[in-house]
């Protein structure tokens, strides 16, 4: 292990044995809290919501790791083992965060006991919208950089975000095909579902649910109204390296009639299924 890991780990768990000794009186043997995200909406959000539980119960105080099923600098898809191997090598008390497929052998041990699971998805609209700003302006260790700098300009790269890039030598499907490998997350009461939408315009009442779930399995002596307060306090956009703007809605502002129509036929199904839209008459 690299001497900088090793750094970050032993902080790390000093930070978890000091909240352990701090919550002296309160259960230690608690489950894993598990962020999981599509990417591009609002992961460090519900990274910062969760982290907010430190304040109440014996929680770490930082993540203890972040997973995504394709690597950011080469593009390639890791191996379902790998997801797996992640997912074991958590431990109670610890906060983590994923961009993570529901395949059988994750959502077994995620619906387990040793988690509490929540799971965040936004607009596919204004996710590649995001993700234009993103490939482009901000990552430019990002597997698809180069590419998206060479397109002539911001539709272009729309519609390489919606479409995807069906001949290039590194996987990257269309929005829904993207989407696909996580909707069995929204089929398991285990794990809460939440629109990044709500967190925008309905925090309150969205805060009190991720606080009701995590109550469900974890009772606490702290008045409810206190543990809220933790979870909002703990919200600091400034704090997100890819945070850009929190608005919602945003893709009217950027979509042409054609962004609308190619949209329509590759994932206009996608948004109904995902509540955003009852029709394609939008």
């Amino acid at each position: 292990m690299p001497l900088k890991s090793k750094i970050r780990q032993t902080i790390y768990q000093s930070e978890k044995l000091i909240q352990r000794i701090r919550f002296s009186s309160q259960q230690t043997n608690l489950p894993i809290l598990l962020g999981i995200s599509f990417p591009k909406s609002g992961t460090h959000l519900l990274d910062q919501i969760l982290l907010g539980f430190s304040n109440v119960a014996p929680y770490a105080k930082r993540l203890h790791s972040f997973y995504a099923e394709y690597e950011g600098e080469s593009g390639v898809k890791r191996a379902p083992e790998q997801a797996i191997r992640w997912l074991d090598s958590l431990r109670p008390r610890d906060v983590a965060s994923a961009h993570l497929f529901a395949r059988p052998e994750a959502v077994a041990r995620v619906c387990s006991p040793k988690f509490i699971p929540y799971f965040i998805f936004r607009d596919p609209r204004d996710v590649v919208v995001s993700h234009v700003f993103y490939v482009t302006e901000m990552e430019k260790n990002h597997a698809h950089h180069a590419y998206y700098q060479s397109l002539p300009d911001f539709d272009s790269r729309l519609k390489t975000s919606i479409i995807g890039r069906p001949d290039a030598d590194i996987e990257f499907p269309n929005i829904a095909e993207r989407f696909i490998p996580y909707l069995d997350w929204l089929n398991h009461s285990e794990v809460l579902t939440m629109h990044f939408e709500d967190l925008i315009h309905d925090r309150a009442a969205t805060l009190t649910r991720i606080a009701d779930h995590f109550l469900a399995r974890v009772p606490l002596q702290t008045p409810r109204e206190l543990i809220l307060e933790s979870l909002e306090s703990s919200i600091n956009p400034s704090r997100s390296p890819t945070f850009r703007s929190g608005k919602t809605g945003e893709w009217k502002k950027y979509f042409t009639e054609e962004h609308t129509r190619i949209f329509k036929d590759v994932a206009g199904d996608l948004l109904i299924r995902l509540g955003y839209e009852k029709n394609r008459d939008w």
